[in-house]
């Protein structure tokens, strides 16, 4: 397994493409296994650096009733087995301070939701276990003003931290990706990452759901790599039509390492 400097040295490379991807919610360890095993081969014949994601909970479903995940406990069990089992880097969202320090013993990467962006004592939270911290944009947010977000992070000590890109609000029910934000958010000083699938949701278009336009994933994936984005977020799913959480939005898993192919073809294209 990879210490944190190797991680970090090979998510800040401007030169090897690295993708975070995986389902969008824990449903069962299977699940996790399955995709994990499959992300890996592809990566490695590829030779992007993979970096495995999924929520134990996620805290901001549209309804009440929706799945939200197996819960901090069971989930880092998971979590800690995929890590171990394929010895890859793994990353999870938080949604409070008391997760960081419980999840910050397992995996390797903490994420700040972007709804939660701006909550100070969460990222301060996070900051304060060492590990890497990804802060996903908010979509209610320029990326001018996500400056203000990372020098909170950097005054708590970060020095590792990723910036994600996922889309702005635009109108109801529909986001909108500007590819400005990846240079102006590069200007940070740190890796940005675009968040493909869920740059394609449609929040709250299912009525008690959100909704999605899974085909325009890869058009914009491309676009964002084109524009100067490090990394790829991607979530993804055997079965997307079928999934817990966010089905509409992610890619099915087959459907992967085509995607992937063309995707490295363009970040080997773009000048660094």
């Amino acid at each position: 397994m990879l210490n944190d400097a190797a991680i970090w040295k090979n998510l800040n490379s401007p030169r090897r493409l690295f993708l975070i991807a995986g389902p969008c919610a824990i449903e069962d360890e299977k699940l996790c296994l399955q995709t994990a095993a499959s992300l890996k081969q592809t990566c490695e014949s590829l030779g992007i650096f993979y970096v495995f994601k999924a929520s134990f909970d996620k805290a901001n479903r549209t309804s009440g009733k929706s799945f939200r995940g197996v819960g901090l406990e069971a989930g880092l069990k998971i979590l800690a087995r995929v890590r171990a089992e394929f010895e890859v880097p793994v990353l999870t969202d938080i949604h409070n301070e008391s997760h960081a320090a419980i999840a910050g013993e397992v995996v390797d990467i903490l994420q700040i939701p972007a709804f939660l962006c701006r909550q100070t004592d969460l990222i301060e939270a996070a900051v304060a276990t060492g590990q890497i911290v990804n802060i996903k944009k908010g979509q209610f947010l320029s990326p001018q003003e996500m400056g203000q977000v990372v020098a909170k992070a950097k005054n708590s000590g970060a020095k590792k931290i990723l910036v994600t890109e996922r889309g702005t609000t635009f109108g109801y029910n529909n986001l909108v990706a500007d590819m400005r934000s990846i240079p102006v958010m590069k200007a940070s000083g740190f890796p940005v990452v675009f968040d493909a699938t869920h740059s394609i949701q449609l929040p709250g278009g299912g009525g008690d759901r959100s909704s999605g336009q899974r085909e325009f994933a890869p058009v914009l994936a491309r676009a964002a790599l084109a524009s100067g984005a490090n990394g790829i977020f991607i979530e993804t799913h055997p079965h997307p039509d079928k999934a817990l959480s966010d089905g509409p939005n992610m890619i099915p898993l087959a459907e992967m390492p085509a995607l992937l192919k063309s995707l490295l073809k363009i970040f080997n294209a773009v000048e660094k």
